[in-house]
């Protein structure tokens, strides 16, 4: 196929709009990559539970507007300033365990957990999923074990 020069010229205007365009906008963050951290035993209404603590180990490739206070989205309970992302935690079967709606920077999704009572089977496998409340997006990460 035999090209003149406009052709070029112009495919190459289109090649360098393309590539200003996709410089401007910001890369969607990555599924999460959940890791266990360990286990903390605490005591709470009488009884004695069992943390199970996790680590995003990509935590640094999401940004920092996601988990920015949004008093302009729904509560969560009484809290008004709940962030604009919350973060739950499920079992392989898909029930709902536990939730933050106050994490208020990427970085301490170091210290999530989910707890179960001492003696009790935790589940084998967990899953966490973030869910920007602003975009209507989540991202749902890999199954993690409960135990070390």
């Amino acid at each position: 196929m035999k090209t003149d020069g406009k052709q070029l010229f112009r495919g190459g205007l289109i090649a360098a709009a393309m590539i200003g365009c996709m410089g401007l906008t910001q890369a969607e963050p990555p599924n999460p990559i959940l890791n266990f951290t360990g286990l903390e035993t605490y005591q709470a209404g009488g009884k004695t539970w069992v943390r199970h603590r996790y680590d995003v180990a990509n935590k640094a490739l999401y940004p920092a507007e996601m988990f920015a206070a949004a008093p302009d989205l729904p509560p969560c309970g009484s809290n008004t300033r709940a962030s604009r992302s919350w973060v739950d935690f499920f079992d392989s079967r898909g029930n709902r365990l536990y939730g933050f709606c106050a994490l208020d920077d990427p970085m301490t999704l170091d210290k999530i957990w989910f707890a179960t009572e001492q003696g009790a089977t935790p589940p084998s496998y967990v899953y966490i999923v973030i869910r920007d409340r602003r975009t209507n997006v989540t991202y749902r990460s890999n199954l993690a074990e409960t135990v070390g």
